[in-house]
């Protein structure tokens, strides 16, 4: 059985646990779903999901908890969403704490303020997907000599959904949709990944 533990610290964290159920349950697999909020708890964990936020407090807690020490030595994948994408980053423009898995540079809130939020259609691999933007970051840029690095979604030519190894870097929020294809998506590179 694996586990995917939904960190309890800001954000959208009931959302993300439901449709992470929701996921599990459609893709008929031996799996569960945990509210996290300690190293211990995490290092329980399979896989790992950040959800927005404000990136700068999930950063400082993180830290402080050692959460982002058990993620990296134990290689456990993270999906971010939002302020998990930020938190991903090696580098932002911002002077922050990041967890510093992939190799990419976002720029947080590059699609404006709270009240410049909006819904799109996109393609999310080659399906349609309804795209969440609130205060969304874009990735600037991505080590391109790295080979594990995978381009999943773009609107308006900027990159907004990145894979790299098992870990994936969303400035959206699927978690406010009804719509479970990524969060299965995670979980099927979870289990690729714990194999």
């Amino acid at each position: 059985m694996i586990v995917i533990g939904v960190l309890n610290l800001q954000g959208a964290v009931s959302e993300h646990y439901g449709i992470t159920k929701k996921a599990i349950k459609n893709l008929n697999i031996n799996a569960e779903v945990k509210s996290v909020r300690y190293a211990d708890e995490v290092a329980e964990c399979d896989g790992i999901i950040i959800s927005g936020g404000e990136s700068t407090v999930i950063g400082k807690i993180i830290t402080r908890r050692g959460i982002d020490k058990t993620i990296k030595e134990k290689k456990i994948p993270v999906f971010g969403t939002c302020a998990g994408m930020v938190l991903l980053a090696k580098k932002t423009n911002f002077d922050q704490e990041l967890l510093g898995i992939m190799d990419i540079e976002v720029i947080r809130n590059s699609y404006g303020r709270q009240v410049d939020s909006f819904e799109k259609k996109i393609k999310f691999l080659d399906r349609d997907f309804f795209g969440v933007f609130i205060r969304a970051p874009s990735l600037k840029d991505y080590d391109e000599s790295k080979k594990d690095i995978e381009i999943l979604s773009e609107f308006n030519n900027e990159i907004i959904a990145i894979k790299q190894g098992c870990n994936i870097a969303i400035s959206f929020h699927p978690e406010l949709t009804d719509d479970t294809f990524i969060h299965e998506y995670f979980i099927k590179e979870v289990l690729k990944c714990v194999e």
